[in-house]
């Protein structure tokens, strides 16, 4: 197919939706309030009230659209998922301006282009189509915030449609997988744990404690767990790295060279395969910084231990036989055995009894990068899939 004809094959009230979508900066250290508004008005436009679920401080908000059955049942169906938020841009070097959405040998390039707007985007395009549809059954849309921080949103939008009992029977997260229909992701948990220690002249050692030193002996101590996983497993070799994984990614501590470090904080994270209990690894984590907290306190009583769960999504793990596998492979998903090493909200979901896959366009290696896009055949391809469900949906 030729760049003309890969263009024209996207839908033009596709296009301006993902590109209006692309145009308002919903990097997670900001309100996506801005774009939940926009797609709250589409989605009054057409007589459907939305269920906005804020954040505690009201700066953001989940949106959940249910268009109801033919007879008004708003119970089972399906659910269409997506994230709002986007990753900075700071620091990279882009060719286009990262939100004002560009086209470029067949590619849309943009900030959340390809994670996830494309998506969002190609759903948001059909609320028309869908509120005039005869459905048998309701057709949920489920928008989040703070995906890309720790899938934070999401955990309230899946107390929210449990807690009024919707009980969707399939749901599609539209991340970004090439159109694949992957049932299986790793946990992700991210900790952050304060030390601290006494400060002292540097010259004086006995009478600090060194916050830095005993950070370092418990990211030795994340160092030999890695280890452990990597050489005995448990394995899945679904996964590309088939083991659970643990590392730890930021460290700041110190406040001069000749100063005995009173504070230091580390962050780690692990990200365990379906084989691993994440809530006793967690707890083996916790169990040496209490002896490590017990050395320092052995030199100060006034040393100590913080820990901090910054975010806890659970894996996902849906049977081969699911229905909703088969339904997204029936709706134009490539089947496929492979499970991802990236965390997504469909966890979240599976965990509130809606079983759930992972399925959209574009490829996860641009998500998150300068000068991100998805290919225009990627969202073709996409839009092909949504409207199969809605035909799905028809009474």
């Amino acid at each position: 197919m030729d760049l003309e004809a890969i263009e024209s094959a996207v839908s033009r009230e596709t296009m301006d939706w993902i590109t209006r979508l692309i145009g308002l900066d919903t990097t997670s250290r900001d309100s996506n309030l801005p774009l939940i508004d926009l797609v709250a008005a589409e989605v009054r436009r057409h007589g459907v009230e939305p269920v906005l679920v804020p954040n505690a401080e009201g700066s953001k908000a989940n949106l959940i659209a249910t268009f109801p059955a033919s007879d008004g049942s708003v119970h089972g169906g399906i659910v269409l998922s997506g994230h709002t938020d986007v990753v900075p841009v700071d620091g990279q070097e882009w060719s286009s301006a990262p939100f004002a959405p560009e086209i470029r040998e067949g590619r849309l390039y943009g900030r959340g282009a390809c994670d996830m707007k494309g998506f969002v985007g190609a759903v948001v395009a059909r609320i028309g189509q869908i509120a005039a549809a005869d459905l048998r059954e309701p057709l949920h849309l489920a928008f989040s915030y703070d995906e890309e921080i720790g899938c934070l949103g999401a955990e309230d939008l899946v107390k929210d449609m449990v807690g009024r009992g919707l009980r969707p029977r399939a749901c599609i997260v539209g991340e970004p997988t090439g159109m694949r229909v992957i049932r299986g992701h790793k946990s992700i948990n991210l900790v952050r744990v304060d030390f601290r220690g006494v400060a002292a002249h540097s010259s004086l050692t006995p009478n600090g404690v060194n916050a830095i030193e005993h950070a370092a002996a418990f990211a030795r101590f994340v160092r030999s767990v890695a280890d452990e996983f990597r050489q005995q497993g448990p394995y899945d070799d679904a996964f590309d790295v088939p083991y659970t994984t643990c590392t730890v990614n930021l460290i700041e501590g110190g406040i001069a060279v000749n100063t005995i470090p009173a504070d230091c904080s580390l962050h780690f994270e692990f990200r365990s395969i379906g084989g691993v209990d994440s809530r006793a690894l967690l707890g083996r984590f916790r169990a040496e910084l209490a002896r490590i907290e017990g050395e320092m306190k052995a030199e100060d009583p006034q040393a100590g231990v913080d820990v901090t769960i910054v975010a806890a999504a659970p894996g996902l793990e849906t049977a081969a036989d699911a229905e909703v596998v088969r339904l997204a492979a029936e709706w134009g998903g490539e089947p496929s055995t492979e499970k991802v090493a990236y965390g997504t909200e469909a966890g979240l979901f599976d965990q509130g009894g809606i079983p759930t896959v992972v399925c959209g366009p574009g490829d996860i290696a641009q998500a998150h990068s300068a000068d991100e896009y998805v290919d225009l055949a990627q969202l073709a391809r996409c839009e092909a899939f949504l409207d199969r469900v809605i035909a799905h949906l028809l009474a």
